[in-house]
C-alpha cells in the first residue's frame, strides 16, 4: 500500500489553501479607498470664530492646532493617504497650512467648490469632475468639523463583507443639548428630564461610498442645494441598493457651536486622537 498518497493530497491541500489566503490577500491590498473631507462651509454658528478662521481651521488645544490636522491624523493612522479636502469659504488658509501634505504623511488634493453649486453632495460631485477624487474605488467621506476616534479600518472591512453600496456610520444613545418636558392634560407639566439621551439612531458625519452610489451622486448633482443625506442616501433607498451601517461605541464631537468647540478645547488632551498629531 502507498501511504505517501495521503500526506501527497493533504500537502496539496494545504498549499491551495495557503495560496488562495495570499491571493485574497493580494486583491484586498487592490483596493483603494480615498478620502473626501467637507471643509467649505463658513461655520455661521461658530461665528465670530469663523469672521477670522475656516471652521475646520479653529485651532483647539494647548497647541493650538486646527481642528482638521486631527482629521488628517486619523485617516493618515488607518491607512487612508489619499485626502481631497474639498474647500470654498477661506481655502487659501487650508492650503497655506497644509500644502501637498507630505509632513502629515499624506496626498493632499484640493477642491474648490464651483460657484453657484451648493450641498455636500456637489462638492463631492465636483471634486470627481475636476479630478481631486478618483470615479472608482471605495470613497470615505468625512465632514471636516466632526472629530470621532472612528475605527476607519473596520468601518471600511464592514462595509466590503457586506458588499455594501454605502455604509452610513451611525451612533446610538444621543443626548440632547437641551433639557425635555413632558406636558399633560390641562397644560401642565408631568415630569422633567435634563438633556435626556435618546435611544436613537444618529447619524455622525461620516460614510463610506461604492462606485455604484457616486455614479448616481453625478447623475443628482445640479445647480440647486444638494446634499448627500438629504437627495443621495433617499435616491440609493428608492432604487432598492443595499445602504449598509457601522455603529460607532467611540466618541465624536459634532464642533459646529461655540459651546460645543469650548468644550471640545478644554477635552482635547484627554481625547484618543490626541496621540495622532505629529507637531
Amino acid at each position: 500500500m502507498d501511504r505517501s498518497k495521503p500526506g501527497v493530497a493533504k500537502v496539496e491541500e494545504t498549499s491551495q489553501t495557503t495560496i488562495c489566503g495570499h491571493l485574497v490577500a493580494v486583491v484586498k491590498s487592490l483596493v483603494t479607498t480615498e478620502a473626501a473631507v467637507l471643509c467649505g462651509g463658513r461655520g455661521e454658528r461658530l461665528r465670530p470664530l469663523t469672521d477670522y478662521f475656516q471652521k475646520v481651521m479653529v485651532p483647539i488645544g494647548p497647541k493650538k492646532l486646527p481642528l482638521l490636522a486631527y482629521v488628517i491624523g486619523l485617516l493618515e493612522h488607518h491607512g487612508v493617504t489619499k485626502i481631497a479636502l474639498l474647500t470654498g469659504y477661506r481655502s487659501e488658509d487650508i492650503r497655506h497650512y497644509f500644502g501637498d501634505g507630505a509632513e502629515n504623511g499624506v496626498e493632499l488634493r484640493y477642491s474648490e467648490d464651483a460657484k453657484g453649486q451648493k450641498g455636500s453632495l456637489n462638492a463631492v460631485v465636483n471634486a470627481m469632475r475636476n479630478g481631486a477624487i478618483s470615479k472608482r474605488g471605495e470613497l470615505l467621506v468625512y465632514y471636516g468639523d466632526v472629530l470621532t476616534d472612528l475605527d476607519i479600518t473596520r468601518l471600511l472591512a464592514r462595509h466590503r463583507r457586506k458588499k455594501a453600496d454605502a455604509t452610513l456610520v451611525l451612533s446610538k444613545g444621543y443626548t440632547l443639548p437641551v433639557g425635555t418636558a413632558r406636558v399633560g392634560r390641562g397644560g401642565f407639566v408631568t415630569s422633567v428630564h435634563e438633556k435626556p439621551s435618546l435611544n436613537l439612531s444618529v447619524t455622525t458625519g461620516c460614510m463610506v461610498l461604492g462606485s455604484a452610489a457616486t455614479a448616481l451622486a453625478r447623475r443628482l448633482a445640479s445647480r440647486e442645494n444638494t446634499d448627500l443625506m438629504t437627495h443621495l442616501l433617499p435616491a440609493l433607498l428608492d432604487r432598492k441598493l443595499k445602504v449598509a451601517t457601522y455603529y460607532t461605541k467611540e466618541a465624536w464631537y459634532d464642533v459646529g457651536t461655540v459651546s460645543s468647540f469650548e468644550k471640545l478645547d478644554l477635552e482635547i488632551n484627554r481625547h484618543p486622537l490626541s496621540f495622532l498629531v505629529r507637531h
